[in-house]
């Protein structure tokens, strides 16, 4: 599996080249697998990424920006959901791939809610 991340080599945007320099360098940093494909130089890369961001995930002018990022054919997001998924410790799920072994994976709200509600009933039972 490869993860595709859509940019713009010749962005005049330097809000759009920060954007796509930080997914780039976390997928690095994490080592990653992926392929960087410039929309600014390759009709057809545009054309792709154009086509295969959900409807529902363009914006309201319907052209969506870069960075847009996919693993394969499968949409996985925008920045704005990367740096959420990076926030949460979540960017392996986001890019629906398996984390590499030893990782910690991040735990939801309801699990780390019934491991208190465990511990407290554990120390309930040794008080008495």
């Amino acid at each position: 599996m490869v993860i595709k991340v859509f940019l713009a080599s010749s962005s005049g945007s330097t809000a759009i080249k920060k954007k796509q320099q930080d997914v780039l360098g976390f997928l690095e940093a994490l080592k990653v697998d992926y392929a960087p494909l410039d929309i600014a130089c390759n009709e057809d890369n545009r054309m792709w990424m154009r086509e295969n961001v959900p409807v529902e995930k363009k914006p309201t002018n319907g052209i969506p920006l870069p960075p847009q990022i996919f693993n394969e054919e499968s949409y996985c997001g925008d920045y704005e959901t990367f740096f959420d998924a990076k926030e949460d410790n979540a960017v392996y799920a986001f890019l629906g791939l398996p984390p590499p072994p030893g990782s910690k994976a991040p735990v939801k709200e309801e699990e780390a809610q019934e491991e208190v509600e465990d511990e407290e009933a554990k120390q309930e039972e040794e008080d008495e």
